[in-house]
């Protein structure tokens, strides 16, 4: 019995590393292509997650609502940062520190 519940918590867990990996690199795409799209750089091609949390899609079904931050620059010298949120695969916002516009 002991054994049973150690190998569903082992697999649970081993899904959920999974699962926020495959979150992570989608977030690293998103930010990497709205900082492209804005003719900005994303530093350190990275992003960090700060906040993992349950949440209701529209359809009323539980997700992860993940939160992360990363750092740009808009003129190759000063860092800003800038955040997104990601409600399972799905974008939910996105904000970036004030910089100029060339």
């Amino acid at each position: 019995m002991f054994d049973a519940l150690a190998m569903i918590v082992a697999a649970l867990a081993g899904w959920f590393i999974f699962d926020a990996w495959r979150a992570r690199d989608h977030a690293v795409r998103v930010a990497r292509e709205a900082c492209r799209e804005r003719g900005l750089q994303l530093l350190d091609d990275s992003v960090q997650s700060v906040q993992t949390r349950f949440a209701r899609d529209a359809e009323g079904l539980t997700r992860f609502r993940r939160t992360y931050v990363f750092e740009f620059s808009d003129d190759r010298v000063t860092r800003r940062s800038g955040s997104l949120v990601m409600l399972g695969a799905q974008l939910e916002s996105f904000q970036l520190e004030p910089y100029r516009m060339a």
